[in-house]
């Protein structure tokens, strides 16, 4: 298993905690995409950001990769979610002062690789972006934005990517040809993938769907 989150509960908040995540089970296969539904509020950003290592649960068991997150501190879950796992938001957050080709770069050169320049354009190109190298975000499209963002979140070679409403700020034809990319770049690289979605038609694209509601998967 890619995941393996049994009892994950998140609380948050100090005087009134609120509880986010109230046990959840949840286990991905290497090489499976998985749906995750809910209306707003349910809690599905919040458990991505759990098992992507970004958030620490206050109770239960995360296992991501084959590493057990609760046992890391903060530094070993950095270099931990290095190259193992990639991560596309609906807001693009490329670098504004770096071209298209460094933005990809940058977790190429993190995880310490020789090639991240050939690397880069190699995926960029990929995902249909090879002439537009040299290009700083703002003078890329939407899509175009987050088509590089793709190619940086699976330059590393993850085997688990994660995609938080990928579309939300593309108008439906772009975000039609966007997932239609982010399908086809990770089963190239046999990722598994986890996508958070509101569409039911981009969740049916997938091998499973699981519904959170108030904190629980149903």
């Amino acid at each position: 298993m890619v995941i393996a989150a049994r009892d994950v509960r998140l609380t948050l908040g100090g005087a009134e905690p609120v509880e986010i995540l109230r046990g959840v089970d949840l286990q991905v296969a290497a090489g499976e995409s998985v749906a995750l539904l809910g209306a707003s509020g349910s809690g599905k950003s919040s458990l991505m950001a759990v098992l992507a290592g970004l958030e620490r649960a206050t109770s239960g068991s995360v296992e991501v990769t084959g590493l057990d997150f609760a046992a890391l501190d903060e530094d070993s879950l950095a270099v931990a979610r290095r190259g193992r796992i990639g991560v596309v938001l609906q807001a693009f957050h490329l670098l504004p002062t770096m071209t298209a080709r460094e933005n990809v770069m940058v977790p190429l050169e993190l995880q310490g690789a020789g090639d991240a320049r050939a690397r880069a354009e190699a995926e960029l190109d990929a995902v249909g972006l090879g002439h537009r190298l040299g290009h700083y975000p703002a003078q890329l499209s939407g899509g175009e934005q987050q088509r590089v963002a793709i190619a940086r979140a699976l330059a590393p070679r993850p085997s688990l990517v994660f995609a938080d409403e990928p579309t939300g700020n593309l108008d439906a034809a772009t975000g039609t040809r966007v997932m239609d990319l982010l399908f086809e770049r990770r089963a190239a690289t046999d990722a598994s993938l986890v996508i958070i979605t509101h569409d039911p038609a981009l969740a049916r694209r997938c091998d499973r769907i699981v519904e959170l509601a108030d904190g629980r998967l149903r």
